[in-house]
């Protein structure tokens, strides 16, 4: 569905479909469903315009509450924490842009982060509204990313990933453990765990596979090479937690330890070094390497 609201600044709309219940309004359901936000500021939004329904319609504080709608609103943060780190662009063409991300910065809007996100960035700097992401990574995750800027060949470049015929190797730094000889392949069954952003294995058909390989031994911590097959969420965390080795720096993997504030001196030292493909539209073998280093 296209969105009926622009993008402004370099954000864009949220979207949020209205589930069956017993709100009289529109207002009453957003009122309950985000309590943070006070009912004062949802009825500025829709005073200027940027509460909407699928139709592009303008919806006010009195607009009754209709099942299967979709709204479309515009976010705003306060005091939205600045990310001291640059993003590089790799490569450039008429349908894909590659990117080089630093640790910390999100790929997309979510939770505290809105203009602090390499997709709001991107399109400030460069005037890319059809910018999308192809793939993601993790916020702590450093590397390539993709987006593509087409959209009438974003589906190509997209089922390449869906498909797993994008080559992608991982650099990791996590303690040494001489009692695995390596390469190793780690292969599990992952689901989520608690809380919901963490992952975990159980028992069962395995649905995630990473090879493992040493590069580099250095003293008390090994730089590893990974080439993950799957693509789950924290799989590389989890595995490398699962064999005993977690990253450097992991405040979620085997053990949460959250902090109020990121700390920047420390990043989590996973890097996105490369992803390479035959390009869908020309044949083309394409190689994209980051240039960052653990």
């Amino acid at each position: 569905m296209k969105a009926p609201l622009p993008i402004v600044d370099g954000v864009g709309p949220s979207c949020q479909w209205l589930p069956a219940g017993p709100w009289e309004t529109i207002l009453d359901f957003l009122q309950e469903r985000f309590p943070d936000v006070a009912t004062a500021t949802w009825a500025s939004r829709m005073a200027r315009g940027q509460v909407v329904d699928e139709t592009g319609r303008r919806l006010n504080s009195g607009s009754p509450y209709r099942v299967g709608a979709c709204i479309f609103y515009y976010r705003e943060l306060e005091g939205e924490t600045r990310i001291p780190f640059i993003e590089c662009v790799l490569y450039q063409d008429e349908h894909i842009l590659v990117i080089d991300k630093p640790h910390f910065l999100p790929v997309v809007p979510a939770g505290r982060f809105l203009h602090e996100t390499l997709l709001v960035r991107l399109r400030k700097k460069g005037g890319l509204e059809p910018l999308v992401p192809i793939h993601r990574l993790d916020r702590e995750t450093a590397g390539v990313v993709l987006f593509s800027l087409n959209p009438t060949s974003r589906g190509h470049y997209a089922s390449l990933f869906r498909n797993r015929k994008v080559k992608k190797v991982y650099e990791a730094l996590a303690p040494k453990l001489p009692e695995l000889s390596f390469p190793v392949t780690r292969r599990s069954r992952m689901m989520a765990g608690e809380p919901f952003f963490r992952m975990k294995e159980v028992e069962g058909e395995p649905n995630s596979e990473t090879h493992i390989e040493v590069l580099k031994r250095m003293g008390v911590v090994t730089l590893y090479q990974l080439r993950p097959v799957t693509g789950r969420k924290h799989q590389i965390r989890l595995h490398l937690s699962a064999l005993g080795i977690p990253l450097v720096n992991d405040k979620l993997y085997p053990d949460m330890s959250f902090a109020s504030e990121d700390d920047f001196s420390n990043p989590l030292k996973l890097l996105a070094k490369s992803v390479s493909f035959e390009d869908p539209l020309t044949g083309r073998e394409r190689y994209f390497e980051s240039a960052r280093k653990l």
